[in-house]
């Protein structure tokens, strides 16, 4: 028998109770005036010079309200706020006595973890103060406390359920305003039933994203999904500060707080105690896990280590305008970390001279230029080529094998003799790949850098949901059949002994015969490149996800060998749409597919410089007619990063359909160290890559997105047994053996179980109505249980091209039948939310299941509030000009097809919103929503309840708990409705106010059902 949630709150207090210097439970405070009171308690206590031995008065505790109420705004605002000057977080206070002027109070410092002024409370069952008459109350879980300020909770379920409903609990009273006051301080979520456990950063409602869920595994990569473990390994104190206080970064240019993952924290504890036996090393993550953020908090911690003088985050010039640059600016603007991206090598030395503890991220050329000037011999003994090659400097490294050579290794050492070397790579440099000999420097990763501290294969990525998997299909121009045709037709032997051959001997050794027949490869072709165009045009609409609402498909990137290649394609891409190659089917589901760029490196001195320039002018006039941008070969910099920003989709701008690329064409950039979620698909026409560029290119394509993401999915044209063994060889190599755990099923592999699903649904309901017959909660689960699989596995499929050349009716089903089914799935799952009596079995299934695949429900609620939201204004903006935008507006016309009730509130908010945004600055679309809902909810019941003479306690009560054929049982007053209304009988009335509130339960429920 599963646990109570009593119980385990009471284990879980128990937990993190023992033994000393632990949380102290506070069982006192449970309400609003409790919680602030604590709070006032705590700021005296710790400022007591700063107070000057004066408590804080009444009128001054109004003003401190006042203030952390506006902190409190939202968790990105509070995030910021508890950032603070050098990592303390501080109140400004006038005094009530003019004469005392003003002080600044410390409120929590992540410089005193587990010491100094730092205190750890742990609270249960505190209740969320009703707003008014008609809001309903809300009770927590637990709360833990530092100095007095809510910063992590923990809601709890039984095993009886999934821990996905205690996340969606918070969720709902996210959206329900429910976190506000000191409560808007929250930081972090963790939600349990026991056996699974998750954390997550805290957001607004409507911004939580299930996707981002969290579990815990320790320094082995071992999972902790237990709640007692996990409360053990990660909120115990020190633990639980140093992830709010040091594990936590706040990212400007997305408005977020972002908490690390396990593996991010194991990474900067084994560099920290290297740091601190003065050894170097090197991070191995896997591409897509999160190796900027690491190397950045490594970067952050390492100068806050007393032995390290300066510590120095190293890019290569050419990366200044890529992701990382950018990155570590938006990581930057609240914290101590100096970005230095300007030319002025002066101010780099008179950083590295001075005393302040601060990170400096700069290039190595303008480092050479300082080495270089301070080598001569008119400077080699002064004062200051004396300090710098005395400085101890940890140098931390991203990509860390494209950014710094051996060579270049080197000379820094030589310069700076008291060095530490941090280098972070997806792709490290093994003896089986390692690089060609070149005197006695470094091939390897581990001799340029030291051993790995830490690693995090794709393998251990994919098991903790960090990343996804690769589907690969190989879609080759050239068939078996005519590889072997051509292998005879040069002589290269007879078509029987090539047959005899090994794939990828018999395809490498007839690529070579070609090539040394006809001076060109057998793929630069144009019959083959109008192939790969028209399977990227017309077959392959499943991947991009075409179907999706606009502005929701996916995009992908097209590797080729060569600039030429790359012009050649982007041209026929070109030629084909305005020819209407594009078929009519496609059109259908995106009407402006494909939105195509290309980026490459132009240079000005290269032999084909002219030729190259010319093209990128004519591909830039299209993008700028496209976008309405004005680049051109002058500002290719602002193109490439305009570009970046366009794919990421991290803007709000970028997430209409109107700002997205579907294909952008390039040669190598974008495949390392560019990070765009949505890009789901990389089609590959190009001689096979080394092991590391394989991993680097490939996981371009395996960001986690949406719920609908469940691959980076790779398309190859060319060398299919050449590119089979490669790929096989690089998953193998960085994946510690893991290759099947990596790559997606075959398709009849996930076809044959599609099958036997849709089967075993037909077994328990052999037609929709059938479903009615299912009486008893065990029948209902084994058939919710199995159409959640067929959902999820019609989903899956979807990304194969075989899939569309299946039918439905090939399984005895079709569309229709299958909406039916959906219909029935959502009855099933509202009778297994009742309250189970006793002796039921428990829930097995997941009853919050959103189904992805099989509805027919075509707009989503949620989609429009994402939309909206993209507009609301940030907190900081002081001027917004009125909005337009026709999709959003024909949404919610599609949406009042279906729910006019929830249509008119979406769209009197939207209308509001185009009018004046700034007035919803800093706001979030849901609450906002939310609000306005209960707002028409709370004046229906009133006049209900002035109309029928009822007691409003009890129309809640029955709105709340109404199931259809549920009996109503309403109180009312009949002698108070007989003075208003004359000649209707009690019987009659009695009849009428239950009708009535039948009719109210159906004027609500649109509402409430999103």
């Amino acid at each position: 028998m599963a646990q109570s949630e009593a119980v385990m709150e009471r284990d879980l207090i128990r937990q993190l109770t023992q033994d000393v210097s632990q949380w102290t439970y506070r069982k006192d405070i449970r309400d609003e005036a409790s919680l602030w009171a604590n709070f006032r308690d705590k700021l005296n206590q710790n400022n007591l010079a700063a107070l000057d031995g004066e408590p804080i008065t009444d009128v001054e505790f109004h003003q401190i309200r006042e203030y952390m109420l506006d902190v409190a705004k939202s968790p990105y605002k509070a995030a910021l706020w508890l950032a603070g000057e050098n990592g303390e977080a501080v109140i400004p206070l006038t005094r009530e006595d003019a004469g005392k002027g003003s002080i600044h109070l410390m409120a929590i410092s992540n410089r005193e973890i587990a010491g100094g002024r730092s205190s750890y409370e742990v609270i249960n069952q505190f209740v969320s103060d009703k707003q008014d008459a008609d809001d309903r109350e809300r009770r927590f879980d637990v709360t833990l406390l530092i100095n007095g300020l809510p910063m992590i909770h923990i809601e709890l379920k039984n095993q009886d359920h999934p821990f996905m409903d205690a996340f969606r609990q918070i969720k709902k009273y996210s959206l329900e305003g429910k976190f506000r006051g000191l409560f808007g301080m929250m930081q972090m979520f963790v939600v349990s039933n026991g056996s699974n456990t998750r954390y997550i950063a805290a957001d607004t409602g409507s911004n939580l994203n299930e996707k981002f869920l969290t579990s815990w595994v320790n320094k082995q990569n071992e999972p902790i999904e237990n709640y007692l473990a996990f409360a053990e390994e990660v909120l115990r104190i020190p633990a639980a500060h140093e992830m709010i206080g040091h594990y936590s970064v706040v990212d400007a240019e997305r408005h977020k707080l972002i908490l690390l993952r396990p593996y991010q924290v194991h990474a900067i504890e084994a560099v920290k105690r290297a740091s601190s036996r003065q050894e170097s090393g090197f991070i191995w993550h896997t591409t897509g896990s999160g190796k900027t953020l690491t190397s950045y908090t490594v970067a952050k911690n390492l100068s806050l280590i007393p032995g390290i003088d300066k510590t120095i985050f190293l890019i290569d010039r050419k990366d200044l305008d890529q992701q990382t640059s950018l990155s570590f600016k938006a990581y930057a603007e609240n914290d101590i970390i100096d970005v230095d991206d300007t030319d002025n090598v002066h101010e780099l030395l008179k950083k590295l001279k001075n005393k302040d503890r601060i990170v400096i991220v700069t290039t190595i050329q303008k480092l050479q230029i300082i080495m270089k000037r301070y080598n001569t011999e008119a400077k080699k003994d002064s004062q200051t080529a004396k300090r710098l090659h005395g400085l101890c400097i940890a140098f931390v490294v991203d990509e860390c094998h494209r950014t710094v050579t051996p060579e270049t290794q080197r000379e820094l050492q030589k310069f700076f003799y008291h060095s530490l070397w941090y280098g972070f790579t997806g792709t490290p440099i093994f003896d089986e790949n390692k690089r060609q000999r070149k005197g006695d420097l470094a091939r390897t990763t581990e001799a340029l850098y030291g051993p790995c501290l830490h690693n995090y294969t794709i393998k251990e990525a994919l098991q903790n949901k960090a990343v996804l998997g690769f589907q690969i299909d190989y879609k080759d121009s050239l068939s078996e059949e005519a590889i072997l045709t051509v292998g005879e037709q040069l002589a290269v032997g007879s078509y029987d002994k090539l047959a005899a051959q090994d794939a990828v001997v018999r395809e490498r050794s007839v690529m070579q015969a070609y090539y040394k027949n006809e001076g060109d490869d057998i793929y630069d072709s144009e019959a083959h490149r109008a192939e790969v165009v028209d399977y990227i045009l017309n077959k392959a609409a499943g991947k991009f996800r075409l179907q999706a609402p606009q502005g929701e498909a996916y995009e992908a990137i097209l590797t080729v060998p060569s600039i030429e290649i790359a012009q050649k394609y982007y041209r026929l891409f070109r030629q084909s749409i305005a020819e209407g190659k594009v078929a009519a089917s496609i059109r259908e589901k995106s009407v402006d597919f494909p939105k195509i760029a290309i980026t490459y490196t132009v240079t000005e001195n290269e032999q084909d410089s002219i030729a190259n320039q010319q093209a990128m002018k004519e591909s830039l006039a299209d993008y700028n007619e496209m976008f309405g941008t004005n680049f051109g070969l002058d500002s290719l910099q602002a193109y490439n990063t305009n570009l970046n920003d366009r794919l990421a989709r991290k803007k709000g701008r970028y997430k209409q359909r109107k700002e997205q690329l579907d294909l952008v064409i390039v040669v190598d950039r974008l495949l390392t160290g560019f990070d765009a979620p949505p890009c789901a698909i990389l089609f590959v026409d190009r001689p096979p890559m080394a092991p590391q560029n394989i991993i680097q290119a490939f996981s371009r394509t395996n960001r986690i997105y949406d719920k609908s993401k469940r691959y980076g999915m790779i398309v190859i044209f060319q060398r299919s047994a050449e590119y089979k063994e490669a790929v096989d060889g690089a998953l193998l190599l960085y994946s510690h053996g893991g290759t099947n755990e990596v790559s997606a099923p075959a398709f009849a592999e996930l076809e044959k179980e599609f099958r036997e699903a849709l089967n075993e649904l037909k077994s328990l309901a052999p037609a929709p109505e059938n479903v009615d017959a299912l009486t008893d909660r065990s029948a209902m689960q084994k058939f919710a249980k199995a159409f959640q699989k067929v959902d999820r596995l019609s989903g899956e499929l979807q990304v194969y091209q075989e899939w569309e050349d299946h039918d439905l009716s090939e399984y005895h089903v079709d569309r229709e039948e299958l909406n039916d089914y959906s219909g029935k799935y959502r009855n099933v799952i509202e009778e297994l939310r009742k309250p189970k009596e006793d002796g039921d079995e428990p829930i097995h299934i997941d009853i919050g299941y959103e189904l992805e695949n099989i509805t027919s429900v075509t707009i989503d609620y949620r989609y429009i509030l994402s939309l909206i939201q993209n507009y609301m204004p940030e907190e900081d903006v002081i001027i917004a000009a009125p909005i337009e935008d026709e999709a959003i507006d024909n949404h919610i016309a599609k949406l009042r097809e279906t729910n006019p009730a929830l249509a008119d509130v979406i769209g009197g908010f939207w209308e509001d919103m185009k009018q004046d945004p700034i007035k919803y600055k800093g706001l979030d679309a849901g609450t906002v929503i939310e609000t306005r809902i209960e707002e028409i909810i709370a004046n229906q019941i009133n006049d209900f309840t002035k109309e029928w003479c009822a007691q409003k306690k009890d129309v809640l009560a029955i709105l709340n708990t109404f199931k259809k054929g549920d009996k109503i049982s309403l109180v009312t007053d009949y002698d108070a409705y007989k003075q208003n209304h004359e000649g209707v009988s009690k019987l009659k009335y009695n009849r009428n106010a239950k009708d009535a509130v039948i009719e109210l339960i159906e004027k609500i429920r649109p509402l409430r059902e999103k």
